[in-house]
């Protein structure tokens, strides 16, 4: 991938599409990448993080849609704090749940890959962030 943002942008795609072979093509094939569902395990490797997106995908695909992202850059590795806004049809009707997460990625000879996503149960839209206010020079 040509940048961070279109490897992150082919990740939530193929969650979106269902695509399994499109979303494990952003991960770098090293041992050692991990992926943290919400509330769920430590997952390490490309096989252990194949399995627990096939097991999510044997429901369909997941509609998720990125509502904000923070981005912290280095020539060779980026980290993307985003929030995502999951939707699912249930026999309750649509419901919706908002997810931090935390991308990183690093420039490898293929380009931009996902080396961890680690996904955690958000809060009510309007308090998904706390932050200072930026600093005001005179």
């Amino acid at each position: 991938m040509a940048s961070a943002d279109d490897t992150e942008a082919t990740f939530y795609e193929a969650l979106q599409q269902g695509d399994l072979e499109r979303l494990m093509s952003v991960w770098s094939d090293d041992e050692e990448i991990a992926c943290v569902h919400p509330g769920g395990p430590r997952v390490v490797g490309e096989v252990a993080i194949r399995g627990t997106f096939e097991a999510i995908f044997a429901n369909g695909p997941v509609q998720v849609t990125l509502q904000q992202v923070r981005r912290l850059e280095t020539s060779h590795c980026e980290v993307h704090h985003v929030l995502e806004k999951v939707q699912a049809l249930t026999p309750e009707g649509l419901q919706t749940a908002f997810v931090l997460a935390t991308n990183v990625y690093l420039r490898t000879a293929l380009g931009w890959r996902m080396v961890l996503h680690h996904a955690s149960p958000g809060q009510a839209h309007e308090l998904q962030e706390l932050a200072e206010p930026a600093a005001t020079l005179n």
